[in-house]
């Protein structure tokens, strides 16, 4: 047996393990945990945190006043808050645990 019949051999042994074991082959498994990891999780993770800014900035301009901002809006947003009590607790949570708008940013940015 030659040395490449025997690499072929144990490669072959190792492909019907891991078959065996995680289902599908392992390459596929790496390239996809490979993409995942480096492509789709950051982008996902760029998008969901937009989205939570976009949300608050929402929020904030429709019920300053629960940070001490009197505003007439709220008024007329207070309709709303029956809609958004699960969000309102989570979101003035996250509000006051927030450091700054700036710092958060220059996370999302890389800076």
């Amino acid at each position: 047996m030659t040395i490449a019949e025997r690499i072929a051999a144990y490669r072959d042994a190792l492909e019907r393990w891991l078959e065996a074991r995680f289902g599908g082959t392992w390459v596929d498994e790496w390239a996809r945990g490979l993409y995942h990891g480096m492509i789709s999780h950051p982008a996902y993770e760029i998008v969901e945190l937009e989205a939570e800014d976009r949300e608050d900035a929402f929020m904030v301009a429709c019920f300053p006043d629960a940070f001490g901002i009197p505003s007439p809006v709220s008024y007329y947003t207070a309709e709303l808050l029956p809609y958004l009590e699960d969000e309102f607790e989570a979101w003035e949570r996250r509000m006051w645990d927030r450091g700054s708008i700036i710092e958060r940013k220059g996370r999302q940015n890389h800076l």
